[in-house]
């Protein structure tokens, strides 16, 4: 049986600092195959060389990933400061308008970091520029120094909301994750409902209310050991599991 295709978007980057390159992290592309069990698929996020119809023709569901540029803040109308960061324009003109039409056509999307605030601009909602700055807030970013185990460690827990998707999909209602953003949400859009929290205060986790498809949305990174940690084997499969039961559908 032919697995369902994921599609993975990407960033915008530079190899060497001057050669332009899209890109997305390897344990996206492993989680999405290994734990998921779909096709991953690499997605230049820009409007130039793909279009939204064009992506929502060949894939059955979407992996919006984490990044280090940041959601313009025109998207939520707000004036850019040197605390919203640097900026990917092009990823908000594919994205913003895919999430739309995946929340409208029942496509599944799993949102992780920068895909996690992605759904919630996209939905209506707005961002604060740096969590760390706000009274009574943590640092969530990630740790300047040490190995990549040590930076993707779990480092708070998250609290869910009883009887919401996420403790049905991971049978708990508090669970232990990495903290790797800056951002976060502001003002949640109208349709977007907060299931998870960290012990600030921080939104964590999210989904589009009476969307028709997977809409779980994370702030941390569930892509790190996926295959091992618990929590995150169970959100990767159950959006796998949503990827395939929609790729049945559209075959009916």
């Amino acid at each position: 049986m032919t697995r369902p295709i994921v599609g993975i978007i990407g960033n915008s980057d530079f190899l060497n600092g001057d050669y332009p390159v899209f890109t997305s992290g390897k344990m996206n592309v492993e989680a999405v195959s290994h734990v998921s069990g779909c096709v991953p698929l690499l997605i230049p996020a820009n409007p130039n060389v793909v279009s939204v119809e064009e992506l929502l023709s060949v894939c059955d569901g979407f992996l919006l990933t984490g990044g280090r540029p940041n959601v313009h803040p025109s998207e939520y109308d707000e004036i850019e400061t040197e605390a919203h960061g640097a900026f990917d324009r092009c990823r908000d003109e594919i994205t913003l308008p895919l999430v739309r039409a995946c929340v409208e056509r029942g496509v599944p999307f799993f949102g992780v970091c920068r895909g996690f605030q992605e759904v919630n601009v996209a939905m209506g909602g707005s961002l604060y520029p740096e969590i760390r700055d706000l009274e009574g807030r943590d640092n969530h970013r990630m740790p300047p120094d040490g190995t990549v185990e040590e930076k993707f460690a779990l480092r708070h827990e998250v609290t869910f909301e009883p009887d919401g998707p996420f403790h049905k999909v991971l049978g708990t209602t508090k669970a232990m994750t990495n903290t790797l953003h800056g951002q976060g949400v502001k003002r949640a859009g109208p349709r977007i409902v907060i299931d998870g929290y960290a012990p600030d205060g921080t939104p964590e986790a999210l989904y589009v209310k009476d969307a028709k498809g997977f809409t779980m949305s994370v702030q941390w990174h569930p892509e790190w050991q996926a295959a091992l940690d618990p929590t995150s084997k169970a959100l990767f499969g159950a959006f796998g599991d949503a990827v395939r039961a929609y790729a049945q559908s559209k075959q009916a």
